[in-house]
């Protein structure tokens, strides 16, 4: 009982970020995008998103994770990124709403000590270190 309270809890406490998410994927759904259902949050591809995701700086990248929300460049991206990304997913439940403006945070922070602003994030440390399939870094990247 105590867990499915502090989970509930958690998807409320991310929710803000979750909306974000929900309008990307909306907005992938109106270009032709996809969306499933995996591991309790909704995953959204193609589109818009495959063809942003192929141009952003740094890319493509693989996926982005926004609350309870998981947008791809596609649904094999997806597939590879989906451990990652639920480390970020856990992220956002401990952080709600302070999530995106620590990440920022984080990065502007490593980038002004001459670091890289994703490897070196510690969100994304953890996530690297926390998930069982460990995705190319070179090739395409997780968010």
């Amino acid at each position: 009982m105590i867990t499915k309270i502090l989970k509930i809890a958690g998807m409320i406490w991310a929710s803000p970020n979750t909306f974000l998410g929900l309008g990307a994927g909306c907005l992938a759904l109106l270009t032709g995008g996809n969306v499933q259902i995996r591991r309790g949050c909704l995953e959204f591809w193609g589109g818009f998103l495959s063809w942003i995701f192929e141009r952003l700086p740094n890319g493509p990248i693989a996926a982005i994770t926004l609350g309870h929300v998981i947008v791809g460049l596609n649904r094999f991206m997806l597939g590879e990124a989906r451990d990652h990304e639920h480390v970020h997913v856990r992220q956002y439940e401990r952080w709600g709403p302070f999530f995106l403006p620590a990440y920022i945070a984080c990065s502007i922070f490593m980038y002004s000590k001459g670091k890289n602003p994703y490897l070196d994030n510690p969100f994304e440390v953890e996530a690297y270190s926390k998930c069982t399939r460990k995705s190319s870094r070179q090739s395409v990247n997780v968010h």
